[in-house]
């Protein structure tokens, strides 16, 4: 017995591909443990106790030292060609 085929709305469509896109950005993202916000490329984000990142704005708000800091880089860092001379 065949089964009827499924139809999908375009609209819904749209808002799947959109939510799994969006889903997919945040994954890799990093995020201030305090705030929630995303911290922008070039800003620092600080390591405490367990590893949690701050970003520099919640940093003041923190009395005890980072045990680390490390830069925001772009998505692509790391990927870029090179133009090597020989």
């Amino acid at each position: 017995m065949p089964r009827p085929a499924v139809t999908i709305d375009e609209q819904d469509l749209e808002r799947a591909l959109l939510r799994k896109s969006v889903g997919a950005l945040s994954d890799g993202r990093h995020a201030c443990t305090d705030c929630g916000r995303t911290p922008l490329v070039g800003e620092t984000l600080y390591r405490f106790g367990a590893g949690s990142p701050v970003c520099e704005l919640c940093r003041p708000l923190r009395r005890d030292e980072p045990l680390e800091s490390e830069r925001v880089r772009h998505s692509e860092y790391g990927n870029a060609v090179r133009v090597r001379r020989v």
